[in-house]
């Protein structure tokens, strides 16, 4: 069962999202691949949006629901013409919705290397607690 999850943790390419009937805008549009981890105090979630500078990031959070967005242009300069692209440009686009256990207020968010890190701290309700046994 092992070397069956592992495969399903494989890498991917970018994968475009099925274009939504509410789009306005042409363009592809890419969900970008997510690792959740947790620990006691703590949810963290990793984007990885590469080619997305943080002026193009936008993290919008309304109504318990997380929208990660983000654009990323053509690298290539004004004057240079294309002869052979694999670089997918694009909007990246995923959403989540958040449990109350998410403290909303203390949400932390870091970009770097293409790599987006959201540090999603949970209530202290949430969080576990050792009860103290006393002896009578």
């Amino acid at each position: 069962m092992v070397e069956t999850e592992s495969k399903a943790l494989q890498a991917k390419e970018k994968a475009e999202v099925t274009t939504p009937a509410e789009q306005t805008k042409p363009g592809l549009v890419f969900s970008p691949a997510v690792d959740i981890f947790e620990t006691d105090q703590n949810i963290t979630l990793l984007a990885d949006m590469p080619g997305v500078k943080a002026e193009d990031l936008t993290i919008d959070l309304r109504e318990d629901v997380l929208t990660l967005s983000g654009e990323v242009d053509a690298p290539e300069g004004p004057d240079e013409v294309d002869v052979f692209r694999e670089y997918r440009t694009g909007k990246y686009y995923r959403q989540f919705s958040l449990s109350e256990v998410i403290d909303q207020e203390r949400i932390e968010a870091e970009l770097k290397d293409g790599v987006l890190k959201l540090k999603l701290p949970k209530v202290e309700k949430a969080k576990p607690r050792k009860i103290t046994v006393r002896s009578s």
